[in-house]
């Protein structure tokens, strides 16, 4: 190590992390937890050295990290206090989520150094956010002309058996193919859980087995000598400044610890388990300052010190007050929240023309609902500058519905561009844009293509609440789904309850172009994530043709339409069964009122009750599958408030729980048809 290098560091203020990280995770395991104080504990022993550097580099403004359970030496030299961290554990209003997540979950905004990107529980989930932050700052900078940009990274930390998940390799494909300032560090200690290193990766090493990947710089040493992982985390921090593209660092390290408290390492005999404490980092940093920069009476003073420190904040974190119950549901929504710290918009102070419900149509021509997308789409991209379209196929292809054909040729490729094929890493990397105060518009291609990226959407959903308000992730997620003259298992399927069961999604199913035009704006200039769906039997039907209604129309989510009015009956619908819901209600001939809800996440509860209020009757229908599906919450809440006041039982119609057919004529007898639907409604209006 040259001396340069060694004056990159503030050794002392490294020693004292890494002597307070080591004796926090002590005190919880020997103390904390089995007092009950702590219930979740992950031990970062072994782990200190490599973070505690890494930390002290990143202080531009745009550096930000995505880190994991082991992660908290890190966080600690990034600026958390002692009394946070220990109140995090003990699930304290002092802590970082206010007893919501984990102890060791962190999230925290910038404090001089890097900020934290909110952690979740899913193995290699921290690694597309991590590349999305990266490819908005080099916009920022690029787009925007933001110089403060400028040589800003990412950083995201990940242990060996993290290297086998989706997430890295949809984050290292995203990083090397875009060269994104993104640097990978594994923190390699051989073990996932109980599980060696050698079944995650062949042969044990993933930087050796990634030497030739193109595009990617390498470093790997040992991350326990102060002096070589001091002269590595230099080289890398210094080559990602440059903005030449990605690179990864691995760092062997020692895990001390079991996995959490409640692992003994029986898997490890006690020749390996002494042949890690040999390693131990800690040993290693105090025969590496003393006697040559400190004296041994300065480390016990410091150690003394550190002790003093500690007991302090055990007490102080104890002290700190349990979460009021009562608040448990605050921060879901950002109405109604105070504004979120970092992520979206109104956290980044974009202020967007807050629109209209009043239509306005500029054209008489009736538009397709595709159409209609698309120019909405258009008309945003102009309007604000940190939107960005992507996804597969979105950008010459204009999508696999056209949705955004045309988009990439007016807005360039910075803003509407192709993605790899990963929906985790269409979503992911939406998480980190939206962290970097950008408004995404991912597209998944169909709703069956979200599989992959399921971790990634639930967690969208509770950011607000689950970071204690810190953090937000507004974006709208577009996705084609249902039938379109043909069905098939994997093209048709709409199965939008998923996502009205996601926690903190607002979900919106337009029927027709002129509600598409309103739900979509609204999304894109509010402040929440959406779940937008596309109907693909709806983009181009004649029946959801409508006039454009105008550049500035929005339409408030949960708030419903009455489509056809009467007085003997309710029908409660969406999607493409609005039209044959219409269709259906016509050819009995009777008076019946038809609501389509549009979004489902809020859904017009009022809306749907005078209605029932006023017929005494209801059927609600929908292409989703009849069992679980939405149509049971509406049914559950009419018949739990207005039971006394309904004339008929609330009926259900709807798919059964079988993948939608290929054959036409299998497909017909599976989603509700009119003949159906006319047939269930004259047996109610008989009753």
């Amino acid at each position: 190590m040259t001396q340069s290098t060694a004056n990159l560091f503030d050794w002392r203020e490294v020693a004292r992390l890494a002597l307070i990280s080591r004796r926090m995770d002590e005190l919880e395991e020997r103390e904390l937890t089995p007092a009950g104080l702590v219930t979740y504990q992950f031990s970062a022993r072994g782990h200190e050295l490599g973070q505690l550097l890494i930390a002290q580099m990143l202080t531009k403004p745009l550096d930000a990290a995505s880190v994991y359970y082991r992660s908290r030496p890190f966080v600690l030299a990034s600026g958390l206090t002692v009394e946070e961290a220990l109140a995090s554990d003990m699930a304290r209003v002092g802590g970082m989520s206010e007893g919501r997540d984990v102890g060791v979950v962190f999230n925290m905004p910038r404090r001089g150094r890097a900020q934290i990107m909110p952690m979740a529980g899913d193995v290699a989930s921290q690694y597309t956010p991590a590349a999305g932050w990266a490819q908005a700052i080099r916009y920022r900078h690029e787009q925007l002309g933001e110089e403060s940009a400028l040589g800003s990274i990412a950083v995201v930390f990940g242990g060996d058996g993290s290297v086998a998940g989706n997430g890295f390799w949809s984050a290292l494909t995203m990083a090397t193919t875009l060269r994104l300032p993104l640097l990978f560090v594994i923190e390699d200690n051989d073990y996932a859980i109980s599980v060696r290193g050698d079944l995650q990766t062949p042969g044990g090493n993933i930087a050796a087995n990634l030497a030739s990947f193109e595009g990617l710089r390498i470093w790997d040493g040992d991350g326990c000598d102060p002096a070589v992982t001091a002269d590595l985390v230099a080289s890398a921090v210094d080559y990602m400044r440059s903005w030449a593209g990605p690179a990864l660092l691995r760092l062997t390290v020692p895990r001390l610890s079991g996995h959490s408290s409640a692992d003994n390492q029986s898997y490890k005999t006690e020749t390996e388990r002494a042949a890690e404490w040999s390693r131990d980092p800690i040993v290693a940093l105090q025969n590496f300052l003393v006697p040559d920069q400190m004296s041994e009476e300065e480390w016990r003073d410091l150690e003394a010190a550190v002790d003093l420190e500690l007991a302090q904040a055990v007490e102080a974190a104890r002290s700190q007050a349990q979460p009021d119950p009562a608040g448990v549901t605050d921060r879901v929504w950002a109405k109604g929240s105070p504004p979120a710290l970092v992520g979206g918009l109104a956290a980044a102070d974009i202020s967007l023309p807050r629109g209209q419900d009043t239509l306005q149509p500029l054209d008489p021509r009736r538009l397709t609902m595709v159409e209609a997308i698309r120019h909405t789409l258009d008309v945003e991209l102009y309007v604000n500058p940190r939107c960005l379209v992507f996804g597969e196929d979105v950008g010459l292809k204009g999508g696999v519905h056209a949705a955004t054909l045309g988009l990439q040729a007016r807005h360039g490729e910075g803003r509407v561009f192709d993605t790899s094929l990963s929906e985790e890493g269409i979503i992911g990397r939406a998480v980190g844009v939206a962290f970097a105060g950008m408004m995404p518009v991912p597209e998944i291609q169909l709703r069956k293509y979200a599989d992959p990226a399921t971790e990634q959407l639930h967690n969208i959903g509770s950011l607000r609440w689950r970071t204690a308000g810190h953090f937000a992730a507004p974006l709208v997620v577009r996705m084609p789904g249902g039938f379109r003259r043909i069905g098939d298992p994997w093209h048709s399927v709409t199965d939008e309850v998923a996502f009205a069961h996601s926690v903190c999604w607002q979900v919106a199913y337009p029927s027709n172009a002129e509600d598409a035009v309103g739900l979509l704006r609204a999304a894109l200039r509010g402040d929440d994530p959406v779940m937008f769906f596309e109907h693909r039997a709806m983009l181009d039907a004649a029946s959801a043709r409508r006039p454009y209604p105008g550049d500035e129309y929005v339409l408030p989510f949960g708030r419903g339409r009455v489509v056809r009015s009467g007085t003997s009956l309710t029908v409660v619908t969406w999607g493409a069964m609005v039209e044959r819901c219409e269709t259906a209600a016509a050819e009995t001939g009777a008076s019946i009122e038809i609501i389509d809800l549009r979004t489902i996440v809020p859904w017009d509860k009022a809306l749907v009750f005078d209605s029932v209020r006023k017929t005494s009757r209801c059927l609600i229908v929908h292409e989703d599958f009849l069992l679980n599906g939405f149509g049971a919450e509406i049914a559950a809440a009419i018949v739990g408030e207005l039971f006394l006041e309904l004339d008929a039982p609330v009926q259900r119609l709807a798919a059964p729980s079988i993948p939608v057919p290929y054959n036409t004529g299998l497909m017909d007898a599976m989603i509700p048809r009119v003949d159906q639907i006319r047939e269930r409604l004259e047996w109610l209006l008989s009753l």
